[in-house]
């Protein structure tokens, strides 16, 4: 069987040994959509069961990340598919683990439910929002490659929402310096979840205390240009003619 991305990060984390590495997974996880085991169909067809199993007195509900999986394991069953943030915020609000991928897939383990409270609690961290007068714009300069690579994952992920973004060093009135990535003509109502993206990006990189400043703007405006200027491009997805954008926090779709 192919293997899947959680597979890929899974095996690099292990690979790996370091933080940094399963930081990016649990970032992987967060984006997956994940198939939950239920133990039968919802009654009023919104409330779901998880099937759940318990080692060593904590519970887990079963996921995977391919049906086909799922059915190798358990048949036949009804299941819920939801985001991997959507499962994590509902687990962690029943103090549930996550099994994962159980049998043969690579990426099989048991995630307990204090890692599955973490991640639903760094999840629902919304970004600080604050007003700066930029006096300078510069070049970006050295960022670690594992940031570089966790902010292209978490923008590879916004079709649709802004025509591109800047990214580059910023001076701010009073002398602060920071990196800032600038976002052209979001879609209006995009910014929390653009700000999110770049917030979660910084943490599953492991750069959770660094600091990345998000800014939007319309392509009109004089910042706008200077950023053309002096910052790096960064031209994000399109997207397709049918494509619909999937909410994460939307409700599980039954099976």
């Amino acid at each position: 069987m192919t293997q899947t991305p959680l597979d890929r990060a899974h095996i690099a984390a292990e690979d790996a040994g370091t933080d940094a590495a399963r930081l990016a997974f649990m970032g992987a996880l967060a984006e997956a959509e994940l198939h939950l085991l239920l133990n039968g169909e919802p009654d009023d067809g919104e409330r779901i069961e998880p099937r759940l199993v318990e080692v060593d007195e904590a519970r887990y509900a079963l996921a995977f990340d391919l049906p086909e999986r799922l059915t190798a394991f358990a048949g036949g069953a009804a299941t819920a598919t939801l985001s991997g943030r959507r499962l994590a915020a509902l687990l962690a609000a029943e103090s549930l683990g996550l099994a994962l991928n159980l049998d043969e897939a690579p990426s099989a383990q048991l995630l307990p439910p204090e890692a599955i409270e973490w991640l639903a609690r760094t999840l629902a961290h919304a970004p600080a929002e604050e007003a700066a007068q930029v006096e300078e714009i510069g070049p970006p300069g050295h960022l670690p490659e594992n940031l570089l690579a966790a902010l292209d994952a978490k923008l590879s992920l916004t079709a649709g929402l802004a025509r591109m973004a800047y990214l580059a060093q910023a001076t701010y009135s009073g002398g602060a310096r920071s990196h800032m990535l600038a976002f052209v003509d979001a879609v209006p109502g995009a910014e929390p979840d653009l700000a999110r993206a770049v917030s979660e990006a910084l943490v599953f990189s492991g750069l959770d205390a660094g600091q990345i400043d998000v800014t939007f703007l319309r392509a009109s405006q004089p910042l706008a240009a200077r950023l053309a200027r002096h910052g790096l491009r960064i031209d994000l997805p399109e997207p397709e003619p049918t494509m619909l954008i999937r909410d994460p926090d939307a409700p599980p779709r039954l099976r």
